[in-house]
């Protein structure tokens, strides 16, 4: 049985592509690829899929929200991956920067605190037949150190500082990008690991939700938690 589909979804991820990503500061062909293949209609509820494809946050439930496109693809671009890297993802979410990171790297590994959001994530990878990722629920703020190091990390929600719990579960020449902050100013950072030092760089000013955890906000987010 054929199911009707309102839209050309294919036509809007090019346009997407092409007017949100490759018109600004996404260059690399790769992340373009990634973001003209993987179907973001099918990482968000139904009732929003329509605006799939503009470039602006949408809510994804649990009070979590999947990132704007151009967000998704910039902070991809950021790790410079060519396809070997072990990945670590911090907020699983809807699992569509996920999908982004499977097309780019060897293996992901995911860490969410929401069992309904990783239950739905791993049922949209699994239709979508993406396979190099292992899904976890658990405290993102504390990593996976039985599974370090990694060549690359990303942080989807924002923390006061760099968890130094996953500053050190980088790889020698390893990135992480992560959003750094509080709930009402963050700015965008990626920190290169050279040996025992560690670069940082203050990019962009975004907005994410806060990472809530050990090493990272309260359940209410006025500050950070002690180690």
């Amino acid at each position: 049985m054929t199911v009707y589909e309102p839209y050309d979804w294919q036509a809007l991820r090019d346009q997407m592509v092409q007017e949100q990503l490759a018109a600004r500061q996404i260059s690399d062909r790769r992340v373009l690829a990634a973001m003209r293949t993987v179907p973001r209609h099918a990482f968000v509820l139904p009732d929003v899929r329509h605006l799939a494809y503009r470039d602006s946050p949408l809510p994804i439930g649990s009070d979590q929200t999947i990132s704007q496109p151009f967000v998704v693809a910039y902070m991809s671009q950021l790790l410079a991956l060519n396809g070997t890297e072990i990945v670590l993802e911090v907020g699983t979410g809807s699992g569509y920067q996920t999908a982004i990171l499977c097309q780019l790297a060897r293996q992901v590994y995911s860490i969410e605190r929401h069992r309904a959001l990783v239950e739905q994530a791993a049922a949209r990878l699994d239709a979508l037949d993406i396979h190099n990722v292992e899904l976890l629920i658990g405290d993102g703020s504390q990593g996976l150190p039985d599974m370090a190091p990694f060549d690359a990390i990303l942080i989807t929600a924002v923390a006061p500082v760099l968890p130094i719990t996953l500053r050190s579960q980088m790889a020698d020449n390893g990135r992480l990008v992560l959003p750094v902050g509080n709930p009402q100013h963050q700015y965008l950072e990626r920190v290169t690991r050279h040996g025992d030092t560690w670069q940082t760089e203050r990019l962009l000013p975004v907005s994410f939700v806060p990472l809530i955890g050990r090493y990272g906000f309260g359940q209410h987010p006025s500050g950070p938690l002690e180690p």
